[in-house]
């Protein structure tokens, strides 16, 4: 039994009965495929039956000396133990080598965001004399304004948006559809960037529902939109690191800050679980330690 007949059945696992997102998937079968790879070049030709616990100890050792960052690692763990428990629930191995795999201890992940001021800064760097402009102000618009991820953004149909309930019907992960409250000044940009730039384009046909295109009536891959993103926020002058995911958590962290309901933001946002979305409160807790270290008179009489 082979590497590769053993990872196209996980693959199978995941995304029919675990229902994995497109780059969850891509992410888990690219960490198994570097193990096969060190399984058959460093342990001479080792099988997913014959691997122990010690190789893949031995394999985690190995990458983490690459510093890669702990988040990496733990994916890597993560990756590796959902692998070997399916090969055990699946009957093909009958011990499992990775169960006692530890992953790094991961601290208070609190993401990058922007103030509403930065936003403005990266809106108005946009050339909206141009059709990509304006295009371009249309996206970062919904990113922004609908908390969308980067790859929600790039499938976004037009027969999903209610212009006259106001809402967008998105297709998250998982399958998982939920409608998001559209502002009318938003909608507004949506219904000009359509009629005013899309209607220019030669459409394929296979994109003629998909609202973001390039210029050659296709739709849009993730890559460019990090690309537009980055030439943005240098031309804006912001020196943070900014991905389109930034947008997404300055989305919340702006509802939170202005008194919108946790609950709400967890159902705007997607999230399977508050527990995720708690993430803002932290941020928001944040920000009161730095007024309180900052403006409190005992603090300052220091």
């Amino acid at each position: 039994m082979t590497w590769d007949e053993k990872i196209k059945d996980f693959e199978t696992f995941l995304k029919f009965e675990r229902n994995f997102s497109d780059n969850t998937l891509d992410a888990y079968l690219r960490d198994i495929k570097k193990l096969k790879d060190y399984a058959e070049f460093d342990l001479e030709n080792t099988g997913p039956l014959e691997i122990t616990y010690e190789n893949i100890q031995e394999y985690l050792f190995q990458l983490s000396k690459k510093k890669f960052s702990e988040r990496t690692q733990a994916r890597w763990v993560s990756s590796i133990k959902s692998f070997f428990k399916y090969l055990v629930d699946d009957e093909v191995r009958t011990d499992n080598p990775a169960a006692l795999l530890e992953g790094p201890k991961l601290g208070l992940y609190l993401p990058d965001t922007l103030s509403f001021e930065d936003v403005e800064r990266i809106i108005i760097a946009i050339d909206i004399n141009t059709d990509l402009g304006k295009r371009n102000q249309c996206m970062i618009e919904v990113l922004y304004g609908c908390g969308l991820r980067v790859s929600e953004l790039i499938d976004l149909k037009i027969s999903n948006i209610n212009f006259k309930e106001s809402y967008l019907k998105v297709e998250g992960k998982g399958d998982k559809s939920r409608f998001v409250p559209l502002a009318l000044y938003t909608s507004q940009l949506i219904k000009d960037y359509i009629t005013n730039v899309r209607s220019k384009y030669k459409i394929n046909k296979k994109c003629e529902d998909i609202l973001f295109l390039n210029s050659r009536g296709s739709s849009m891959s993730r890559v460019i939109v990090f690309i537009i993103i980055k030439e943005l926020t240098e031309k804006a002058g912001i020196s943070k690191k900014i991905s389109p995911h930034t947008f997404r958590h300055s989305f919340a962290t702006h509802l939170l800050q202005n008194g919108a309901d946790l609950r709400y933001i967890q159902e705007m946002l997607g999230h399977s679980s508050i527990t995720t979305t708690e993430i803002y409160t932290h941020l928001k807790n944040e920000e009161l330690r730095d007024v309180i270290l900052n403006y409190h008179p005992r603090n300052k009489a220091l």
